[in-house]
Formats: C-alpha cells, sequence, structure tokens
C-alpha cells in the first residue's frame, strides 16, 4: 500500500514504494533518454523526476500524485486514509488524535493496565494478603467513583508496605508488559519522541519498568511512599507533594513537564478516568482498553485502542525523524 508523505525525497519515495523499472526501459526527459537497468541508475532516474513531475507521472503515475499531492505536513484525515479501508476507529476525535500522535514531542503514558498488564498497587496487595479490600478501591478510583486520594490513602492504611515487603513482591512477580509496548516506546526514541510515565501508582515499582522499557527514571512521575529507617523499612506513609497523589494530578504532572521542557504538543494515553483529565494540558487524550475497557474513560477518549499496533503505524511512517537533531 502507498503511503502519503512529504518526508522522503520523490527518490526515495518512488524506489520504495513503487516496483522496480522493467529492465532497458527508456524515459524521455528535457535532455536525453536514461536506460534504467540497475539500482543506481533507478536512484539517478527518480532524482530526474523530482525535477520533473510530469515525465515521472508517465510511468508511475498513482506513486507520482500521491507524492505530489502530499504537503509538508499530513493532515489527520490523511492520516487514517493510510489504514485499510475496513479498519474501524473508536474515538471522539480520532484524525486529531492521530495528527497530535505524528506531531507529537512526547508522550505521557500511565503504567498500571496500560504499560503494563496489571495494576501494580493490587499485585502488592495480593502479596500481603490484601487483594480484594484493594481491589476494590482501585476499581472505584480507576473508574472515577471516588476521588484518587481518598482510595491511595486507604489503599495503603490496609496494606502498610514495607520496602523489604515491596522489594520482595518485585523479585518474585516480575514485570507483565503489554504486548506493543517496548516497540511503541523504542519507535518514539528512534524519532526523538520523549517518553514519560506519569502514574497514581509508586515510584519504588515502576522503576524496573522504565528500566526494562530504557526510560530515565527522571521521567517518571509517581507517587513515593516513605518508610522508617529501621531494618525492615517500615511503612511511614507516601509523599502528598507528589502531584500525582491527588485527583487532577496527572493534569498537574503533564503542566510541570511542558512548563520544564517546552514541549508543543504533548500525548497522554492511559486506561483510567484520572489519565482523561489529563487533557488538557495533553493535546489528545488516547484511551487503552487492552487491558480492561472503561467506559467513561472510552467515552472520553479522542481515540480508543486495544492495543498498540495503531499508534506503532502512526509514529513510524507519519512522525518526523528525530526532531531533536533537525
Amino acid at each position: 500500500m502507498l503511503i502519503r508523505t512529504s518526508r522522503r525525497t520523490l527518490a526515495s519515495f518512488l524506489t520504495s514504494t513503487a516496483a522496480p523499472f522493467p529492465p532497458g526501459r527508456a524515459l524521455s526527459t528535457t535532455s536525453s533518454p536514461l536506460a534504467f537497468r540497475s539500482l543506481s541508475s533507478t536512484n539517478r532516474a527518480a532524482q530526474t523526476f523530482a525535477n520533473d513531475q510530469m515525465n515521472a507521472s508517465k510511468i508511475y503515475p498513482r506513486a507520482t500524485q500521491l507524492y505530489f499531492s502530499s504537503s509538508s505536513t499530513p493532515s489527520g484525515d490523511d492520516i487514517m486514509e493510510a489504514f485499510p479501508s475496513s479498519s474501524s476507529f473508536v474515538g471522539n476525535n480520532v484524525s486529531n488524535a492521530m495528527l497530535a500522535l505524528a506531531n507529537a514531542d512526547a508522550i505521557c503514558f500511565d503504567v498500571d493496565s496500560t504499560v503494563i498488564t496489571e495494576e501494580g498497587i493490587d499485585v502488592l496487595a495480593d502479596s500481603l494478603g490484601k487483594g480484594k479490600e484493594v481491589a476494590d478501591f482501585t476499581r472505584q478510583a480507576m473508574g472515577g467513583d471516588m476521588k484518587f486520594e481518598d482510595a491511595l490513602a486507604a489503599r495503603l492504611g490496609l496494606m502498610e508496605p514495607s520496602k523489604a515487603s515491596i522489594e520482595k513482591c518485585l523479585e518474585e512477580h516480575g514485570i507483565n508488559l503489554s504486548p506493543g509496548i517496548d516497540r511503541l516506546v523504542e519507535v518514539c526514541h528512534k524519532k526523538g519522541i520523549d517518553v514519560f510515565l506519569v502514574s497514581g501508582g509508586f515510584r519504588i515499582m515502576i522503576e524496573p519498568v522504565a528500566k526494562q522499557l530504557m526510560i530515565s527514571k527522571s521521567n517518571i512521575y509517581a507517587n513515593t511512599i516513605l518508610f522508617e529507617e529501621d531494618e525492615e523499612g517500615t511503612y511511614k506513609g507516601f509523599d502528598a507533594t507528589e502531584p500525582t497523589s491527588a485527583d487532577g494530578g496527572k493534569p498537574k504532572a503533564l503542566n510541570m513537564i511542558k512548563d520544564e521542557f517546552g514541549y508543543q504538543t504533548m500525548i497522554m494515553v492511559g486506561d483510567g478516568a484520572t489519565d482523561a483529565q489529563a487533557k488538557p494540558p495533553a493535546d489528545a487524550f488516547i484511551g487503552f482498553g487492552g487491558v480492561v475497557v472503561r467506559d467513561k474513560v472510552k467515552d472520553a477518549a479522542c481515540w480508543f485502542v486495544n492495543d498498540f499496533e495503531d499508534m506503532i503505524r502512526v509514529v513510524e511512517e507519519f512522525a518526523p525523524n528525530d526532531r531533536r537533531n533537525a
């Protein structure tokens, strides 16, 4: 399938999308005929096409039409049209979300039930024998039925996790990444898009996830559990000054990120009501339902996805090359 793009020269566009020139096929140009018998001659011919649209269209009219009709920046509709006609998209402004993703200089991901396939706090609660009670609070917080700060305080109060118990949980349980998140983060890095983890979960449990995805610790915005300075690291409380420790914390965190780094276009990706709150300052909210589908989140999402494949495609094919080196 041919993709509209203006980020390639016509030479690259034709040689990467169109079939090879037939051996011995000649093209009349404004100067003299050229024979196309090798890859190098094909590249030279394609450069000629860039200077002579009419001649190019005689041999590959569809490829040339796509190239010359594309603008310097594809529209959201252009991006949607690149997908098969059978594709079905969900969201209240999918076109805008795709365009924002293609132009993003920063993407912020929720962690629990988005980057990983579980709710980290529920995993910890299970390891401490408090699974059911804590899971009930988690559902209320993620569904938007309870203020996040109230749910956080209640869950931690039930568990009172020591530093030693958390480290044991991490060692025994491991990390279960959502399928495709590693490839999405990788292609974002290649394109020069900064990736942040913005979570109502706990920094001590998120740092191993960031390490596996090669995301800097400094790009984690999450809650900090406080411990006593004894052998077990007895639970002491949590840092209430962290932006993600209260309801409305994620938009606050994104504003902090935007103010510090000066990003022009930011995306928030997540499964919960607190993630949907992050637009604005996020230019688009992409809801994720690969682990659990929450109706309120689905209704609020500019674009709602059940996996990361289409997001990967948008970034790979429509995001400009590393803008930090531009």
